[in-house]
């Protein structure tokens, strides 16, 4: 063989093995067990929603309003998904140039880009988006139960297609996207304190002052016409949220494992701490009280989940059970407001100690971390005041624009029904049927 024909057989070898490699480099980009985990994960998002959220919230209401508030979450879960599609994601998660500590732009548009063998991470980015789209399916269904029985069906479809645009696709992008201000400044947030619970806490408090309270509230009992349904939707919940928190580790792997158990953890002890509270109390413990204790130990530990250990989150869970039991007697007894299903003191109030809990256990020192610490350089003073900072950001962000955002809606579209029909039932005025046929 003539020493060209060496050359050229070498050449051609060489171009067949770099083609293979970047094949296999490709495909050993996307990792299966972890592809196969957050599918999973997005299933159970998903599932917290429809039907655990919609059953939880639909029990707590009164028989005449229980299809408004399946409807509502129903409603929230197409139109959120549409608008995911159309900008939310894009604007949540890419590169916005000049203005991308505060917001992306406009690249991923209409999932442009989004192909079979893009990757984010170690998944396909499809798979990355749908469950990030999840998560804004459910932050704006968690708001209901601040106007539940009261809201007018197009107002409020009408504020959460503005309030995902303006409130939580800003605030996800500033704590999970790189170049997002809160994420560059270390911020502490595993899987939503912040840009979940906090911001449809808020927002729900501020829905449920500038609407008002329910007709006879205060003056007659409201209770839930069906607790049976309640505690199934709590029970899907829990479940739920293994995928929630596990998933966000976005991976198969130690993280995520430890993430579910603290999740476990800590639903399992704030659901004791505040049916102890009941029972020291009034004598007896409620189902409506275990039950509200679980999500609350659920919200308060999302924030820490990739953070501490099984320590930190008993810890944490049996803090969230006693203060958001507090912060319903305070905010329904003491203020008298008509935040119908205790969405901020539980979610808001959880998301709040949760990132600021986030702060301290996740210090090597104490013992009960789960591998990953604080933020790069911080100290557990500079973490917790980062985590402060996020706290005060969020919280004061979305009081300002859940409050303009109602205002503006209702110039357009008032937000409440009037007397007559919150009498009716909001199943019979708003969608022509009943819940149930006696």
């Amino acid at each position: 063989m003539s020493k060209i024909h060496r050359l050229s057989a070498i050449s051609l070898i060489s171009l067949v093995a770099l083609f293979l490699s970047s094949n296999l480099f490709a495909a050993d980009a996307i990792n299966g067990a972890d592809t196969a985990w957050v599918m999973i994960s997005t299933v159970l998002v998903l599932f917290m929603t429809l039907p655990g959220l919609a059953l939880f919230y639909g029990g707590l209401v009164r028989t005449k309003n229980v299809l408004s508030v399946l409807m509502q979450c129903f409603a929230i879960t197409s139109i959120m998904s549409i608008l995911w599609l159309v900008a939310g994601y894009s604007l949540a998660f890419s590169d916005g140039g000049s203005m991308n500590a505060f917001i992306g732009g406009f690249d991923k548009v209409l999932f442009a880009g989004v192909m079979e063998g893009s990757v984010s991470g170690t998944i396909p980015e499809g798979l990355f988006a749908l469950f990030q789209m999840t998560f804004a399916i459910i932050t704006p269904a968690l708001i209901v139960g601040g106007f539940a029985e009261r809201a007018r069906f197009s107002a409020m479809m009408l504020f959460s297609a503005i309030w995902l645009f303006v409130v939580y696709v800003p605030i996800t992008h500033w704590v999970w996207a790189e170049g997002g201000w809160l994420f560059e400044m270390g911020l502490l947030d595993f899987a939503g304190g912040t840009v979940v619970h906090i911001t449809a806490g808020v927002a729900a408090l501020v829905t449920a002052i500038v609407i008002g309270k329910r007709k006879d509230f205060g003056v007659h009992a409201m209770p839930p016409h069906n607790l049976t349904m309640t505690v199934i939707g709590a029970g899907m919940l829990w479940v739920g949220w293994f995928g929630f928190n596990g998933g966000s580790a976005l991976a198969a792997d130690g993280n995520a494992a430890m993430a579910m158990l603290v999740t476990h953890i800590s639903a399992a002890s704030g659901a004791a701490m505040w049916a102890a509270i009941e029972w020291v109390r009034h004598g007896k413990p409620s189902v409506l009280g275990i039950v509200t204790g679980m999500v609350a130990g659920l919200g308060t530990i999302t924030p820490a989940s990739g953070f501490v250990g099984p320590a930190g989150a008993l810890a944490i869970g049996l803090i969230a059970g006693m203060v958001c039991y507090t912060a319903t007697q305070v905010i329904k007894v003491k203020l008298k407001l008509d935040d119908s299903l205790d969405v901020f003191p539980v979610h808001g109030i959880g998301g709040i100690i949760g990132t600021f809990m986030a702060g301290i256990f996740a210090s090597a020192s104490l013992g009960v971390f789960s591998g990953q610490g604080y933020a790069e350089g911080m100290t557990m003073s500079s973490q917790v005041w980062v985590q402060l900072i996020g706290i005060s950001a969020t919280l004061t962000y979305t009081a300002v624009m859940t409050y303009i955002i109602l205002k503006v809606v209702d110039r357009f579209v008032s937000l409440r029904v009037d007397h007559e029909e919150e009498i009716e039932g909001l199943d019979i005025v708003s969608h022509d049927e009943r819940g149930y046929d006696f």
